[in-house]
């Protein structure tokens, strides 16, 4: 079988364009892919202020609601109160105390009835200096007093006052040819003081020997006024 040569192209006709080529333009380069081949991840939403105090708002009425149910017992059981052993504390010197009151208008020294403690007297005061020892044979001190064992007996001690101020406790432990009736005499170590401090007018009241207190507190008397500790 013999193949039918190729038919000629087709003249055109007179006046019609003929199309040889169309130009193809040249593709752009692309860049080098650079990552993993995931998608981007998109940034994090973050709350608007509206959206911040709405929460806040939340979580302080949720914590303010705790409280108050904590308050009236509903989520922990009513507490009991705590029971503890009593504690009795004693002071460290116990020293016998006395109640004065005004001396009687009435006292006088010559009475048939004794002294008793407690009950104020009325009594004029001096001072002496002399040394060496006193009737009880102790050396004299600040402390010790000179009276008539008729009226205050000896070894016992009286509480002197003079208006309002309170010059101590003092061991009547001396007696004196002078110091007859209400008249006490409280030694000083310096004749000087016992000068100026003349005749004075006091209350004196006796009182029984403090129990349970160290020997320098037993007596704190002293002219002019009650000697302090420490």
């Amino acid at each position: 079988m013999i193949a039918a040569p190729p038919s000629p192209l087709p003249t055109p006709a007179h006046g019609t364009p003929v199309v040889t080529s169309v130009p193809i333009p040249k593709a752009p380069e692309l860049p080098p892919f650079i990552g993993s081949g995931r998608p981007p991840k998109r940034p994090r939403r973050r709350l608007g202020r509206y959206s911040s105090a709405m929460l806040t708002l939340v979580l302080v009425v949720t914590l303010a609601a705790g409280a108050l149910r904590v308050r009236d017992g509903l989520l922990h059981e009513p507490q009991r109160p705590l029971a503890f052993l009593p504690v009795v504390v004693y002071p460290p010197i116990r020293l016998g105390g006395a109640l004065v009151l005004g001396a009687s208008r009435d006292w006088h020294v010559d009475r048939d009835a004794p002294l008793r403690l407690g009950v104020p007297v009325p009594v004029e005061l001096t001072a002496y200096c002399l040394k060496g020892t006193t009737r009880r044979d102790h050396y004299v001190r600040e402390g010790i007093i000179a009276s008539d064992p008729k009226v205050f007996p000896l070894g016992h001690y009286l509480e002197v006052y003079v208006g309002k101020t309170y010059f101590g406790r003092f061991l009547i432990d001396d007696t004196g040819g002078v110091i007859r009736g209400n008249r006490l005499d409280i030694w000083t170590p310096t004749c000087r003081e016992a000068r100026l401090f003349g005749r004075v007018k006091g209350t004196a009241v006796l009182v029984p020997k403090p129990r349970a207190a160290a020997p320098d507190t037993v007596t704190t008397g002293r002219l002019g006024g009650a000697r302090r500790s420490g």
